[in-house]
């Protein structure tokens, strides 16, 4: 095993959230970010696990990254091609075994906001910002196994109390999932740019659990709006190894997902097509039948 030098914090975050993908997981992902990881997951370490995608394709292997949720990718060589309301009611009725989500505010519970931030007069309706909704990240939080957060780390988005409660977290603390009914386990880790967290198994707290290469503590703290808490046993994230950067960047071969910059703007429609080409044949698909 042969780590990378060359790399950069959209790759790390794709390798560390595909890490917590287990090899009998069932995981519900969108696009983007938590996509490549579930990708590269089932390309390593996880070749059993089943991808759920919102459009109702499960269990694709595909060569191309899907765009949407119900790109045609989403149903290469699957499982089955079902509908949206079918995956959400198989969800329900816990099959999922782990999703991946986002959010706009996150607090110490991992209750996440994607629905408004308040104006001065703290009105829902003439908010500051509408941001998009839910989408389908109440239900994977409310009813998944466990849940993984990816956010970016700022401190006007990591903040002692949300503006709106769209995805519930661990909602008050102990035992407040279970008495509003909520069938699934909660948040087991935040994957950040900086570090990750985990949840305190008695307090349900979020807690500063590593590190990336070049951060402190301080730095984690000067970036949450509460008193953070540190594990004792905080540890320093790995880098990605070669072969992870490979399939990531086979998959995203224009870089629109990993990079800042895509190759395609000035270069033209020719080396888009050879970078789709490239990576198609960089891609060794092993499809079970």
């Amino acid at each position: 095993m042969t780590f990378s030098t060359d790399f950069n914090t959209n790759e790390l975050m794709a390798v560390i959230v595909s890490k917590q993908i287990r090899n009998d997981d069932v995981v519900f992902i969108g696009v983007g970010i938590p996509l490549l990881a579930g990708i590269l997951a089932v390309s390593t370490h996880a070749p059993d696990a089943i991808l759920v995608y919102e459009g109702g394709g499960i269990g694709a292997r595909t060569r191309r990254l899907p765009w949407t949720i119900s790109d045609n990718p989403t149903t290469d060589n699957a499982l089955a091609a079902q509908t949206m309301w079918r995956v959400f009611s198989d969800q329900q009725r816990g099959f999922i075994t782990l999703g991946i989500i986002g959010g706009a505010e996150i607090d110490p519970y991992g209750n996440l906001n994607t629905t408004v931030i308040l104006g001065g007069d703290h009105t829902y309706a003439r908010p500051k910002v509408r941001l998009p909704g839910s989408g389908g990240a109440n239900d994977i939080a409310s009813s998944a196994g466990r849940t993984v957060i990816m956010m970016r780390l700022q401190k006007k988005k990591f903040v002692k109390e949300l503006h709106h409660i769209t995805s519930p977290g661990y909602l008050s603390g102990p035992g407040a999932r279970k008495k509003a009914g909520l069938v699934g386990g909660g948040p087991q880790a935040v994957i950040t740019d900086k570090c990750i967290f985990a949840f305190d198994g008695q307090s349900k707290v979020m807690v500063l659990s590593a590190l990336y290469p070049g951060y402190s503590v301080d730095d984690i703290r000067d970036s949450v709006g509460w008193d953070l808490k540190v594990a004792t046993n905080l540890e320093e994230v790995p880098p990605p190894t070669e072969e992870q950067i490979r399939i990531l960047r086979a998959y995203d071969p224009m870089g629109f997902v990993l990079s800042s910059k895509t190759v395609v703007g000035k270069n033209g429609f020719d080396v888009f097509c050879d970078r789709v080409q490239q990576g198609y044949r960089a891609i060794n698909l092993d499809v079970k039948n």
